[in-house]
């Protein structure tokens, strides 16, 4: 029976950065990822900082969860800041995101706002009209102000996606297509697979998402980890302007441009869910709103075509991200990002990757860890 050091289950942001990291410390590696493709591969590659208006309103209770993490966020932009230099280029690009108001009441919000990110370190300006058509002339003429974090950023996810499965085997990581349905700890784990393949490894990364909260029932966790399927947009190129990651600080979007010229729109407008085990579907009235939305903010959008339209799944905790063993069980490792899980993805990767190969993580995994689930 031959036993490997590493076991990575999932192979979207988290599992495939954890897998590198373990690798470049000398691990041999075994990555078992679903090819459900409905995550990371879907993403619309935003790199999060400032508190989202949308996950504000829709998960008021998990808020504070969010903003005790703020620190974090900056940290997991850095380290994409870091394989962006090393793996990339991944066209990644940093200037800032703006969060727009329509309305003295939405300016007052994104003022109450961006005083609890400064406490927590985060570099934020709150902008009038004035100072906006000087940085950003393209907005609609009904926005009278917004923030401006300097933190956030933007980078193109299919690059970047690509770029790291090749460094993950150019390293020698062993990559197979396959479902995890079961885990044991007996001095080694053993994962048991949908194919009748079984691994026997020192060490296991769960880095499926959504995915993993079945898999640890049987170890005394009760996870509140949902599948929450979104939709997206892209279209034509246009001539090259925006250069900031655009939300709004009441509605639902997100936009952002390619240096190809084409632009990115999403920002959690609703999908048709078909199950955990398959890739959402889009709805019709998610297509119309969301590009009707992003057209309002920015006019210049409405005279572009719309090329492609595709859902993908976030994934809700509880505002904090998951890492650290199974109590009980700790060569069991937990890596699931919090809110905007493609951001923390490298960072938790490597966190995990850490505590698998008996080195300090690159941050304090106290406030995170899986035992403030155990049943």
């Amino acid at each position: 029976m031959e036993t490997i050091d590493l076991l990575v289950v999932g192979g979207g942001i988290v599992g495939l950065t954890a897998a590198i990291a373990a690798a470049e410390g000398g691990a041999r590696v075994a990555l078992v990822d679903a090819a459900i493709n409905a995550g990371s591969n879907a993403n619309a590659g935003s790199l999060h900082v400032q508190m989202q208006s949308r996950f504000i309103r829709l998960f008021p209770d998990q808020a504070p969860n969010v903003e005790a993490s703020l620190p974090l966020y900056l940290s997991a932009v850095k380290e994409w800041e870091r394989l962006d230099r090393e793996i990339g280029p991944f066209e990644l690009v940093r200037k800032g995101g703006l969060m727009l108001a329509e309305s003295a009441e939405q300016m007052a919000f994104l003022e109450q706002k961006a005083a609890r990110e400064a406490r927590q370190g985060l570099h934020v300006d709150l902008l009038g009209r004035s100072e906006l058509d000087k940085l950003a002339p393209w907005l609609g003429e009904q926005i009278v102000g917004a923030e401006l974090c300097h933190d956030e950023g933007k980078l193109n996810p299919l690059v970047a996606n690509v770029r790291l499965r090749a460094r993950a085997i150019e390293l020698g990581v062993d990559m197979q297509i396959d479902h995890v349905t079961g885990l044991g700890q007996q001095g080694h784990v053993t994962v048991h697979c949908a194919s009748g393949r079984v691994h026997h490894c020192d060490k296991v990364i769960l880095a499926a998402a959504w995915g993993v909260g079945s898999l640890v029932q049987g170890f005394g966790l009760d996870l509140p980890v949902r599948a929450e399927p979104l939709h997206m947009n892209i279209t034509e190129a246009g001539a090259g302007q925006i250069n900031h990651l655009i939300q709004h600080a009441e509605r639902s979007i997100t936009l952002k441009q390619f240096g190809s010229g084409q632009i990115v729109i999403g920002g959690g407008w609703q999908a048709q869910s078909r199950g955990n085990q398959d890739v959402p579907g889009v709805l019709a009235q998610s297509l119309l709103g969301n590009i009707a939305l992003a057209a309002r903010l920015v006019p210049s959008i409405g005279q572009l075509r719309v090329i492609r339209t595709w859902a993908g799944m976030n994934t809700t905790l509880d505002g904090k991200s998951l890492l650290g063993g199974v109590p009980g069980a700790e060569r069991i490792i937990l890596a699931v990002p919090g809110d905007a899980g493609y951001t923390l993805g490298p960072l938790c990767g490597r966190a995990a990757a850490c505590l698998a190969l008996g080195n300090e993580p690159p941050l304090d995994i106290d406030p995170f860890t899986p035992g403030r689930f155990s049943a």
